[in-house]
């Protein structure tokens, strides 16, 4: 990809690239670690990264690179996001969070609430291997670690996730047994 290309061909091949393997795995992505409005904002922000980047998206596996760029743009995202919230706080005065009601026994709250519990980093690098369905080697290029590195944290975040599920029903059916059966 040279810089002496024609400007229409240069964004041609980059719309080409986006519609066929960028923006539908990258909307999944984000819609996946924020909420809608978020995801469409660092969606776009994404995109625009790729653009001004395009040299150095790999010709042979653009999505997990573009991956580390939406990674990158959702911190930035969050950080100031943050900021906005605590000098929000310092104006008015902020009641307490609500919380949620818990559904009770779903799967999906469980895994919410295990993932809630680990690293962020630990997190993130499981839904990297099991919702976005990438290789050690792919997470590495998203993480800009070593493949071997991730191979490890991988099992050693499975593991985790595993105690923490296994902590939250144990809990859950502790409370079960309680309250006594219909």
């Amino acid at each position: 990809m040279g810089t002496d290309e024609h400007p229409n061909i240069r964004r041609a091949r980059f719309e080409e690239l986006a519609r066929a393997e960028l923006i539908e795995p990258l909307r999944r992505f984000l819609t996946r670690r924020t909420d809608p409005a978020t995801a469409d904002d660092v969606l776009s922000e994404t995109l625009l990264v790729c653009w001004r980047r395009f040299d150095e998206l790999p010709d042979d596996a653009p999505l997990p690179w573009a991956y580390g760029v939406a990674r990158n743009c959702l911190a930035n995202a969050r950080r100031s996001r943050h900021r906005q919230e605590r000098l929000a706080a310092r104006v008015a005065a902020v009641a307490a969070p609500q919380e949620d009601p818990d559904p009770a026994g779903s799967r999906d709250v469980v895994l919410h609430e295990a993932l809630g519990r680990l690293r962020e980093d630990e997190a993130e690098l499981l839904r990297l291997w099991a919702w976005e369905q990438l290789t050690p080697a792919e997470i590495a290029t998203v993480l800009d670690v070593t493949p071997n590195a991730v191979s490890i944290r991988l099992l050693r975040a499975r593991e985790k996730l595993k105690a923490e599920i296994g902590k939250f029903e144990a809990g859950a059916g502790h409370e079960q047994s309680e309250g006594g059966t219909r």
